[in-house]
């Protein structure tokens, strides 16, 4: 096959995993290929960002970060798109958004705090970037630059130091294990009779991180749905299907909106504050204990893609009809 597109990532990042199933879904053709330390100047220096993936095009372009790539890649597939058009587009969004912007944390923490997975995923990372070295390169650079430390400061930042939070979002990820596993048993994806963006987050995190890293994938292993679901049922989409309809969507979408209004609510606005203001770090409280964050400006710029979409990409009785939803499910303070 003569491949057009390239996927520049780490089989180990759940944002790489989270555009390759979105490329299988849209059936386009591609392969991944690893950013290491021959390529990573000129897939930062030409994408303008240091982070995975990227997506090098057929037109030559290096274009990062997976929401826009596939509300960019929808264009190019509109049989297949991620992320439909009206009140629907935006309730997918906004459970992405979820999941990518307050779940994703919990990948981080079962990866760092657990030794067996910490140092898995070092070893594993570290043979990706340098695929040429010898047993001594990487044994110096896994001790001369362990990315296990950075992995444990990413979990500060994230909220999950201390053992408080470390169960608490142990216990919301369980939650959603058990929701998917409902899903599975009545539609093949998770919104619907066929996939869509939140599908693609979920199978990279999956992918990449807690059927991937020793520890979580023994929690995971427990549910032979979901696991066939990641190894192989989710790539058969055939392109025909439906999305259960707006707003009332699926149980699962359900239960992960009903989250949101106790946990990414109050730490989605307080980061945005926080960018406003200018400040390096922010409290809030998160499952009864008082947090710190670190204020980025990642989240902020996602909250404002959906707030976008609801200001430029429906129109005026559509825009009536999501704002009394959102106010319905308790979020519509997050994207006003």
């Amino acid at each position: 096959m003569d491949y057009q597109y390239t996927v520049y990532g780490l089989e180990l990042s759940l944002f790489t995993r989270k555009l390759e199933a979105a490329m299988i879904f849209y059936g386009a053709p591609f392969v991944r290929k690893p950013k290491t330390q021959a390529n990573r100047q000129e897939i930062e220096y030409r994408s303008g960002t240091h982070q995975v993936p990227v997506l090098h095009t057929p037109e030559n372009w290096m274009i990062g970060d997976t929401t826009p790539l596939m509300m960019m890649l929808d264009n190019r597939y509109p049989a297949r798109v991620m992320f439909p058009h009206g009140p629907l587009g935006v309730l997918v969004h906004t459970i992405e958004e979820f999941l990518d912007e307050w779940v994703a944390r919990v990948m981080v923490h079962y990866r760092w705090h657990y030794e067996e997975s910490s140092r898995f995923a070092a070893e594993r990372i570290t043979r990706a970037t340098m695929p040429d070295a010898d047993e001594t390169t990487i044994a110096t650079a896994l001790t001369n630059a362990p990315i296990a430390e950075w992995g444990k400061r990413a979990c500060r930042a994230t909220g999950t130091a201390s053992e408080r939070q470390q169960r608490a979002a142990e216990a919301e990820y369980i939650r959603i294990l058990d929701a998917i596993d409902r899903q599975l048993q009545q539609t093949p994806y998770l919104l619907g009779t066929r996939p869509c963006a939140v599908d693609t987050i979920v199978l990279g995190g999956l992918r990449a991180h807690t059927y991937m890293d020793p520890d979580p994938k023994k929690i995971v292993a427990r549910y032979p749905r979901i696991v066939a679901w990641c190894e192989r049922d989710a790539d058969r989409w055939d392109g025909t299907g439906e999305l259960a309809p707006f707003p009332q969507s699926t149980p699962f979408a359900q239960m992960l909106l009903s989250e949101m209004p106790t946990t990414y609510k109050p730490y989605i606005l307080a980061n945005s504050q926080a960018q406003a203001n200018g400040t390096k770090a922010f409290v809030v409280t998160t499952y009864a204990e008082e947090v710190s964050y670190l204020s980025r400006p990642y989240p902020e710029l996602s909250r404002r893609m959906l707030v976008n979409r609801i200001a430029h990409q429906i129109n005026a009785e559509e825009r009536r009809t999501v704002q009394d939803w959102l106010a319905e499910v308790g979020l519509a303070e997050c994207f006003h």
